[in-house]
């Protein structure tokens, strides 16, 4: 029986037979295996309180290891997001209690973000049901599908940038 996605490429291709969509089919396949991996994980860090964002700006000053801490821009950097997206994340972050601001001793005009205690133990305590959820996830593959996977991706990542 066909799914959603089958159909609509067969209304395509009956509508406009002389148009390739074969291409439909990875980026709906991909849209919408993202949308799925996203609402998981969601579920995950809500039941620590937290959203993926949150967890990313944490995880990213846990994974720099110690003294936990990053300039702000090395944060975007390293967590992927944009600098004025780090810089409201951090106002949220600093507000629970997360993380801190410091003044940089290397740069008298820049800022230090350290991890707090508070946030060590939350996204420490949050890791092992997030890379359970990722396993549950990805298990579905075996090691070397999940291998193939994530080079054919990374193959379409440098294709669209």
């Amino acid at each position: 029986m066909p799914d959603q996605l089958e159909r609509i490429l067969a209304q395509w291709h009956a509508e406009k037979p002389h148009l390739d969509v074969s291409p439909m089919a990875v980026i709906g396949r991909l849209s919408r295996a993202s949308s799925a991996v996203d609402t998981r994980l969601a579920a995950t860090f809500a039941k620590h309180g937290l959203d993926a964002s949150t967890f990313d700006a944490l995880a990213t000053l846990l994974r720099s290891g110690p003294p936990y801490t990053l300039a702000p821009a090395a944060l975007a950097r390293d967590a992927m997001i944009s600098t004025s997206a780090v810089a409201q994340r951090l106002n949220k972050l600093e507000s629970r209690g997360l993380v801190t601001r410091t003044a940089n001793p290397d740069d008298g005009r820049g800022t230090l973000v350290g991890l707090t205690p508070l946030g060590k133990t939350l996204v420490e305590a949050t890791l092992p049901d997030h890379l359970a959820t990722e396993h549950a996830i990805a298990g579905v593959l075996t090691a070397s599908e999940q291998a193939q996977l994530a080079a054919l991706l990374q193959k379409l990542t440098d294709a669209a940038l």
